[in-house]
């Protein structure tokens, strides 16, 4: 069985960290990244399947930097989740429109978030 490939992308060191944790031991291969310049290399270098990814980040937010992977040939199938503290009414549907493929808010839910992963990965298959 191949595991799946995660790239966290958040400029909170400790939400990378959390994520890391929760995971850890699980079939999935993991890395971080704390802005959008790490995560174009670590996409180029690591290849993931899926991306967790902050939205409000300094310099290129999320859904900037979301959109530049769906436009680009090479990562516009990469399965992109606003991975976000945004959780009022309408940001899911914002996320979804600035072409993210999922939406999960913050803060997660340590007992169920490797299973709303999993589900989002056998919903892209």
């Amino acid at each position: 069985m191949t595991r799946e490939r995660i790239l966290v992308v958040d400029d909170t060191r400790q939400n990378i960290e959390l994520v890391l944790a929760v995971l850890s031991g699980s079939e999935f291969i993991i890395e971080g990244a704390c802005d959008a310049t790490d995560a174009i290399a670590k996409i180029a270098e690591f290849r993931p399947d899926l991306v967790l990814m902050d939205i409000q980040m300094p310099g290129v937010d999320g859904l900037e930097l979301t959109g530049r992977l769906k436009a680009n040939p090479l990562t516009r199938d990469i399965l992109i989740i606003a991975f976000t503290a945004y959780a009022m009414v309408g940001d899911e549907e914002k996320m979804l429109a600035g072409g993210c493929d999922g939406y999960l808010s913050k803060p997660i839910n340590v007992l169920s978030f490797a299973d709303e992963i999993r589900l989002l990965l056998r919903s892209r298959r």
